[in-house]
């Protein structure tokens, strides 16, 4: 998951990439109540863009707003989570097979170092998590397909929802580690099925992790 651009010029599109910003970094997270004026301050910008921002946002269903409450960032319920990591896997499985097919020689050697940097980042999971997020996107790429992309940018917003990473400790990098290296083995060898497979098997793995947090 990478942050979203402005897709203009506008002081709106600015103050809309900054929150959307701010809520990937883990700055604003779900559940937070979004004050104009304290948002305005927070990211040295002037109301009227925020304000622009924030009906964009709701807009787009990245916030809600709430009797008494005002404009609050949405927490996905268990069964929204279940149906998001649905298409996510639908996606992840079908960029891998088409990476397989499509991927160049660079692009594999990109993706085994950034699972390494994934690796060497067990103890920082924030930033574990963001190269998780390139990682992914690389496989986008490599898919050569701008339907994909853009589906995958679709589903960006929610997955900003999900809330803390789940890389939170050394045995769930490892894992998600190991996962990756099938994943890029096939990608390799150009076996458009395993790596399917592997990408398949990814996303489960990490759809049970998060339903376990989401029940601690």
């Amino acid at each position: 998951m990478t942050t979203p651009e402005p897709t203009d010029l506008s002081q709106g599109g600015v103050a809309f990439a900054k929150i959307m910003a701010a809520i990937q970094a883990g700055e604003f997270k779900p559940g937070d109540r979004l004050r104009e004026v304290d948002v305005a301050n927070r990211l040295s910008l002037s109301r009227t863009p925020v304000r622009e921002a924030l009906r964009r946002l709701e807009a787009e269903n990245i916030i809600e707003h709430r009797p008494r409450s005002g404009a609050v960032i949405r927490t996905l319920s268990r069964t929204e989570v279940v149906e998001l990591y649905e298409m996510r896997l639908v996606l992840e499985s079908t960029a891998a097979r088409m990476a397989a097919k499509h991927a160049a020689e660079a692009e594999v050697d990109a993706l085994a170092a950034l699972n390494a940097q994934i690796a060497a980042a067990v103890q920082k999971p924030t930033v574990a998590a963001a190269i998780n997020q390139q990682f992914h996107r690389s496989i986008h790429l490599a898919a050569r397909n701008r339907f994909l992309l853009e589906s995958a940018r679709a589903l960006n917003n929610a997955l900003l929802l999900l809330g803390p990473t789940t890389l939170a400790d050394a045995a769930r990098i490892r894992t998600v580690v190991d996962q990756h290296a099938v994943i890029i083995d096939a990608i390799r060898t150009g076996d458009a099925g395993a790596a399917a497979a592997a990408a398949e098997t990814h996303l489960q793995t990490s759809l049970r992790h998060r339903l376990m947090v989401m029940s601690a």
